[in-house]
C-alpha cells in the first residue's frame, strides 16, 4: 500500500484529538493510514479498538507492524469516492 499515514499517534497517546484527527481525516478520504511513533505506548490493537469506540461506523480494514488502516463511508456524499467504488464492485 503505497498510501502515507495522515494520522500519527505518539506520546500525547489517545485523545480526544486523535479522535477529531481521524474523523476529519475519514470524513475526506474515507481511507485513512494511522502509524504507530515509536514513543507511543499503545499498540494497532488498543488504538484501532480506541477509535472504533470513539467513531460509530468506523472499520479496521487492516494491520500491519505499527500501522492501523481505517474505513468509514463519509457522511457527505461528496467524499464518497471510495466507498462508491466498492458499492459498484458488489453489484
Amino acid at each position: 500500500m503505497t498510501m502515507k499515514p495522515l494520522v500519527n499517534v505518539g506520546k500525547n497517546g489517545l485523545s480526544d484529538h486523535l479522535v477529531q484527527s481521524v474523523a476529519d481525516a475519514v470524513e475526506s478520504r474515507e481511507l485513512v493510514k494511522v502509524s504507530l511513533l515509536q514513543t507511543s505506548d499503545y499498540g494497532p490493537k488498543e488504538v484501532g479498538a480506541y477509535l472504533q469506540q470513539a467513531l460509530p461506523g468506523l472499520e479496521i480494514a487492516q494491520t500491519i507492524g505499527r500501522m492501523v488502516v481505517v474505513y468509514k463511508v463519509a457522511a457527505n456524499a461528496d467524499n464518497r469516492h471510495l466507498s462508491e467504488q466498492v458499492d459498484e464492485l458488489g453489484r
